[in-house]
C-alpha cells in the first residue's frame, strides 16, 4: 500500500480524497493555486504544493506541475479528483512513464472510454444499444447545421472531452444549431484544452441513469447499481438518488451487465460511471462514459456500505475486489443536493464573495456533508460553483426526501448566494415527490425562472407567528435599555401588524414560560424556543410541533427561510402600518440604456464599438465566470454610446459595461 499520495485538485473532492487517505493511514499532499492558499484542502493535507497563478491552465491544468510537486514530495501516486486532469489519458501516461501511479484507470482506457466519440464507436462495436448521430469531430459551424438537419432536430451538440454540462447545447434549429456549435469549441477548448464537437440525437422527455462500475487488474469488474440523475438544469445535475425509482430489477440488472461488458472490453480498471439516457418503456441507449469518480458518488456509498475512494486506492496498489457481484447490497435510499453558489432569484447567476456564515446542518442520523469550504473562506470566480454536497441515507426514497428537507432547512450560508431555496422547493414538487420525472421537470415547472412566489407555504401562520415574536423579544430587550427618561421609559406593545407580501395579519403577543403566546385570526400559537439574538437557526416548538427556520434580520425585515420559501416581513403598529400605506414608492433609476453585467466575472470581450448600429439579437458581450462562458445580447436595437469597461476588467454585479443613446 502507498505511503503518501498526492491529489491533483482542489475543493470538496480534495478534501474527501484526504479523509479517506487519512482513514488508510496514507499521508497525504495537496497542491494549490495562488488564489487557493489559504484553502480547506491545503490545511487538512499532511504537505502543500503551490503549482501557479489562478487559472486552472496556468495550475491544476499543468502536468509538469503536478509531476514535479510529486517528486518534490515522494508522493507515490496520484488521485485526479474529478474534473481539471481526472479524464486526461496524457496524465495518467506522463506519470506512469515517471514510476507515478494514477489512481484511476489506465490511460489506454481512459482515452477509448473518456473520448465521447471514440466510446461511441466501442459501444457499436459491443452491440450496446447507442443514440443516433454524427460520430466524427465537426470542422465548422456549417457542417454541424449540415448533420443537424440530416439526423433530425432537436440534436445535442456535445464537446468530445466535456463534462458537468460545459462544452454542450440543445439546438431546435439552424440558428441554435450555427450558434451552439460555436459556444461549445469556445467552451471546451478553455475548460479541456480539447475543442473536437459531435453531434447526436436529442432523446426527448430521457431519464438520466448512470451505472457505477468498480474494476481491478485481476479481471474483475462489478456494478454497484445506478443513480438516477434526471433533475438537471442546463444539463447540470441538481439532484441525484439511488436507487432510481424507475428502475426495476430487471433493468437494473440489464444495464449493469451492459455497462460491465463494456468496461471490459478496455480492460478497465478503477471506479468508472456508464451513464444511460432511459425512455419511457426502460428501453435505454449509451451516453457515455465517465472514466473518474462522479460528483454523486456518496449517493452509491450510502446504499451499498462501500467506500468508493477507498477501494480506487486499493486498486491501483494492485489489490483485488473483496467482494463478488452477488454480495453487492442495496440498502434504503440515498439522495444528494449540490449547494451551489448561485442566486436562483436572479437566474441562477453565479455569486462569488466571502463566506461571512457557513453553518452545514450536524452529521447525524443519516446526513453526511462533503465540502471543501470553511466559515470566513472565499468563493472564487476561477472555479466551479460548488460550495458542499447534502447527502442523506434513510429507509425509504420518503424518509430520505423528510430528512433532506430538515437538512436543507438548517444549512446556514450567509454571505454568498446560494440555491439552498430552489433545492428545498424541489423536495416539494408533487412530480418530484412521485418519482415521475425526466430531465425537463426544472425547465418545465419554472420556465421563466425560479422565485419566492413559485414556493407557496403550505403554513404561512407559521412564518406569521415566528415573525410576530420575535419582533415582541426584539422590543423586550429594548425596553430594558438602561438610561431612559423617568416617567418615558419605553414599554412594549401587544398587538401588532404583520406584513406578508400583500397580505396583512392583526396578531397579538403574549410573553410565555419559555416563548410567546401568538392570536392572530381566531387561532392561538404556542411558541416555545430558547432562540437568542443573532441566531441564524431558530429552532423550538410550534403547538407542541418541531419547526426550525432560518432568521435574518435586515433592517427593519425579518427574513425567514423554511422549506424552500424565503418570505420578506415587517412587523410594526397599527399605527405605523397605517401611515406606512401612505408613503410614495420610490422609482426605480431608469438603466435601460445601460448593458449592465448580471453576474460577478471576468469580461473577455466587447463585441461592439462606440457609434455602432445594433440589432436585437446580437452579441454585445462576453462574460467568464466560475469556468462558464456567459453571451450577452442586444434585447432590442440600439447605438452604442460608450464603453465604460475594458475586456480583462473583473466585474461586479450589475456593473455598467455598455452605455447606449
Amino acid at each position: 500500500m502507498f505511503k503518501k499520495i498526492l491529489i491533483a485538485n482542489r475543493g470538496e473532492i480534495a478534501c474527501r480524497v484526504i479523509k479517506t487517505a487519512r482513514k488508510m493511514g496514507i499521508a497525504t499532499v495537496a497542491v494549490y493555486s495562488e488564489a487557493d492558499k489559504d484553502a480547506r484542502h491545503v490545511e487538512m493535507a499532511d504537505e502543500a504544493v503551490c503549482i501557479g497563478p489562478p487559472p486552472s491552465k496556468e495550475s491544476y491544468l499543468v502536468i509538469d506541475k503536478i509531476i514535479a510537486a510529486c517528486k518534490e514530495t515522494g508522493a507515490e501516486a496520484v488521485h485526479p479528483g474529478y474534473g481539471f486532469l481526472s479524464e486526461n489519458p496524457e496524465f495518467s501516461r506522463r506519470l506512469e512513464e515517471n514510476g507515478i501511479i494514477f489512481i484511476g484507470p489506465k490511460h489506454y482506457s481512459m482515452a477509448a472510454m473518456g473520448d465521447k466519440i471514440a466510446s461511441k464507436k466501442l459501444a457499436l462495436e459491443a452491440r450496446v444499444n447507442t443514440i443516433p448521430g454524427h460520430n466524427a469531430a465537426i470542422d465548422t459551424p456549417e457542417q454541424a447545421v449540415e448533420i443537424a438537419r440530416g439526423i433530425g432536430y432537436p440534436v445535442m451538440i456535445k464537446a468530445s472531452a466535456g463534462g458537468g454540462g460545459k462544452g454542450l447545447r440543445v439546438a431546435y434549429d439552424d440558428k441554435e444549431a450555427h450558434e451552439g456549435f460555436t459556444a461549445c469549441k469556445t467552451e471546451a477548448k478553455n475548460a479541456f484544452g480539447d475543442d473536437r464537437i459531435f453531434v447526436e440525437k436529442f432523446v426527448e422527455e430521457p431519464r438520466h441513469i448512470e451505472i457505477q462500475l468498480i474494476g481491478d487488474a485481476h479481471g474483475n469488474t462489478i456494478y454497484l447499481h445506478e443513480r438516477e440523475c434526471s433533475l438537471q438544469r442546463r444539463h447540470q445535475k441538481v439532484i441525484e438518488d439511488a436507487p432510481s425509482s424507475f428502475i426495476d430489477p430487471a433493468t437494473r440488472k440489464a444495464m449493469g451487465e451492459q455497462a460491465v461488458a463494456l468496461a471490459k472490453a478496455v480492460n478497465y480498471q478503477s471506479a468508472g460511471t456508464v451513464e444511460f439516457v432511459v425512455g419511457k418503456d426502460k428501453s435505454f441507449y449509451f451516453l457515455e462514459m465517465n472514466t473518474r469518480l462522479q460528483v454523486e458518488h456518496p449517493v452509491t456509498e450510502l446504499i451499498t456500505g462501500l467506500d468508493l475512494v477507498e477501494l480506487m486506492i486499493r486498486v491501483a496498489a494492485g489489490e483485488k475486489l473483496p467482494f463478488t457481484q452477488d454480495q453487492i447490497k442495496l440498502d434504503g435510499w440515498a439522495m444528494e443536493c449540490r449547494i451551489n453558489a448561485e442566486d436562483p432569484f436572479r437566474g441562477f447567476l453565479p455569486s462569488t464573495g466571502r463566506l461571512v456564515k457557513y453553518m452545514p446542518p450536524p452529521e447525524v442520523h443519516g446526513v453526511r456533508v462533503d465540502t471543501g469550504v470553511y466559515e470566513g473562506g472565499e468563493i472564487s470566480m476561477f472555479y466551479d460553483s460548488m460550495i458542499a454536497k447534502l447527502i442523506v441515507h434513510a429507509s425509504t426514497r420518503d424518509h430520505a426526501i423528510a430528512r433532506m428537507r430538515d437538512a436543507l432547512n438548517q444549512f446556514v450560508i450567509r454571505g454568498v448566494a446560494s440555491n439552498i431555496a430552489f433545492q428545498a422547493a424541489l423536495m416539494q414538487n408533487p412530480r418530484f415527490l412521485s418519482g415521475d420525472f425526466n430531465t425537463g421537470l426544472i425547465a418545465e415547472q419554472y420556465p421563466k425562472g425560479f422565485n419566492a412566489a413559485d414556493v407557496p407555504h403550505d403554513d404561512p401562520a407559521m412564518l406569521v407567528a415566528v415573525a410576530a415574536a420575535i419582533h415582541r423579544q426584539y422590543l423586550a430587550r429594548n425596553a430594558t435599555i438602561t438610561g431612559q427618561m423617568p416617567g418615558h421609559e419605553f414599554t412594549p406593545g401587544e398587538d401588532f401588524v404583520v406584513l406578508l407580501g400583500r397580505d396583512q395579519y392583526q396578531a397579538r403577543v403574549l410573553k410565555a414560560d419559555g416563548g410567546w403566546d401568538v392570536s392572530f385570526a381566531g387561532e392561538r400559537y404556542e411558541l416555545r424556543s430558547s432562540w437568542q439574538f443573532g441566531d441564524p437557526l431558530y429552532v423550538g416548538t410550534l403547538n407542541g410541533q418541531s419547526i426550525c427556520m432560518q432568521i435574518e434580520r435586515r433592517g427593519l425585515v425579518y427574513r425567514l427561510f423554511h422549506w424552500g420559501v424565503q418570505a420578506d416581513m415587517q412587523v410594526m403598529s397599527a399605527r405605523t402600518a397605517e401611515l406606512r400605506a401612505l408613503m410614495p414608492i420610490k422609482a426605480a433609476p431608469d438603466m435601460s440604456r445601460f448593458l449592465l453585467s448580471p453576474m460577478p466575472g471576468l469580461l473577455t470581450q466587447i463585441a461592439v464599438t462606440v457609434g455602432q448600429e445594433v440589432k436585437a439579437g446580437e452579441i454585445l458581450a462576453k462574460i467568464e465566470a466560475m469556468k462558464m462562458e456567459n453571451v450577452l445580447k442586444a434585447e432590442r436595437d440600439c447605438v452604442v454610446e460608450k464603453l465604460l469597461a475594458t475586456p480583462g476588467e473583473s466585474l461586479a454585479v450589475d456593473q455598467a459595461i455598455i452605455g447606449f443613446k
